[in-house]
């Protein structure tokens, strides 16, 4: 006997060995999954015990396309105001951004006990700032939008790399047999395809699921015949995609067909009641800020986060509709951040009050930042050299601002976080 064969074949072996004879057997999982949902699966999206003690059990990351400016909403500067150009050296690779100095327009307030200075832009979520790590010393290695965000959002600016969220799912497999582990809402900025969000050489079942439209997050979830119809209609189509599978086991694709259309089947009775937002009090609803045409877009898909991280889902992106990319008038931040203010604390208190902030990793940010000398008169251009975002829950300390960037705003000069 060949002593690297496991003694005790896999439940999967099994169901590999015998599903041309015996082809309901494909739904094994299926049905013993409903019949005891306690029951561990084998399956590559199964729970994975971390390799070190961890409190985060999922990731929600608020992504703000586009690049947010820094020195007007976290990181005040107000020495820019002194200067009619920048006096120090710029970097050598910039695009069309001046010399000249653009202080910002807005005030800033420091905030809760922490005393974080933040924006008057972000008048919700100033109420949380004893919740913020701020990092205010992030860098990248891209000014052009398509290469840094790949590179923070997969770690590689110049070749296809799998996602965070597909490494994350690779890693520690997801809690939820009935949802995909990996969710990626609303349209990805300047990045065609699935780059953002795609699995790349793990296998394809890493893949993030993409929700472009959180009005209508599922197409085609309706189960229009008996459940028993569809569990033979499943089965069929399982022996013979491992009928077709045999001889082609290095193929990842085909395993990730199939399971996907198990996890399909499974979602026809899951996924209409998460992504059903209208089960929630119109209290919860008023406070993400349904209804309401500025804030509904982005209210849904913070509440659709939450309503996933409840259910077992690994990672979430969630993308906001409003681009940050203003090059011409920096005044367009006015309509950026008040979409996104209101669902944002709202998502943060309504993970506090459900005792679910401590397991779940928040994540704010863009690609890069904004440069503090202007762009034109008004405007601000893409800025990797040092920039903001924050983290909240999950084990990360709160209340503190963390790094540092010049008196300017322009480099990163204090414990350097590369994304």
């Amino acid at each position: 006997m060949n002593s690297s064969r496991p003694v005790t074949p896999s439940r999967r072996e099994i169901l590999r060995s015998c599903a041309t004879g015996l082809p309901l057997i494909g739904l094994y999982s299926l049905l013993a999954a409903e019949a005891n949902a306690d029951t561990p699966s084998d399956s590559a999206l199964s729970p994975k015990s971390p390799p070190l003690p961890a409190r985060a059990k999922s990731v929600i990351f608020l992504f703000m396309g586009g690049g947010p400016s820094q020195i007007d909403l976290f990181d005040p500067k107000p020495l820019v105001a002194r200067y009619k150009q920048i006096p120090i050296a710029l970097p050598k690779v910039t695009r069309d951004a001046t010399k000249n100095c653009l202080p910002s327009p807005y005030e800033f307030s420091r905030h809760g006990d922490s005393d974080i200075e933040i924006t008057e832009l972000f008048p919700h979520l100033s109420a949380h700032a004893d919740d913020l790590c701020v990092i205010r010393s992030m860098v990248c290695d891209h000014v052009e939008h398509s290469g840094a965000l790949r590179q923070v959002l997969t770690g590689d600016g110049f070749f296809p790399r799998p996602s965070i969220g597909s490494w994350v799912l690779y890693g520690l497999g997801s809690e939820s047999e009935n949802l995909p582990g990996f969710v990626f809402l609303g349209e990805q900025y300047n990045a065609p395809g699935n780059q953002l969000y795609g699995s790349r050489f793990l296998p394809t079942v890493y893949d993030g699921t993409a929700i472009p439209n959180a009005r209508a997050p599922v197409a085609n979830l309706e189960l229009r015949v008996p459940r028993s119809v569809q569990a033979n209609k499943l089965a069929l189509l399982r022996q013979i995609n491992e009928r077709y599978r045999r001889g082609r086991e290095e193929d990842s694709r085909l395993d990730a067909r199939i399971a996907s259309y198990e996890l399909a089947f499974r979602m026809q009775t899951a996924a209409p009641e998460a992504f059903d937002v209208s089960a929630e009090s119109a209290a919860t609803q008023q406070m993400y800020g349904l209804g309401v045409e500025l804030t509904d877009d982005y209210g849904r898909k913070c509440l659709l986060a939450r309503r996933l991280v409840e259910r077992g889902v690994r990672f979430i992106v969630a993308n906001t509709n409003n681009n940050w990319d203003h090059h011409a008038d920096l005044r367009e931040h006015e309509k950026s951040t008040a979409g996104v203010d209101q669902p944002i604390a709202a998502l943060l208190h309504d993970l506090k009050l459900r005792g679910l902030l401590d397991q779940t990793l928040v994540v704010w940010g863009g690609e890069f930042g904004r440069t503090p000398t202007a762009q034109g008169a008004q405007g601000r251009d893409h800025h990797p050299y040092g920039f903001t975002m924050w983290v909240a829950g999950g084990g990360v300390k709160r209340g503190i601002t963390y790094g540092a960037t010049d008196d300017f705003g322009f480099f990163a000069t204090e414990n350097r976080v590369h994304v």
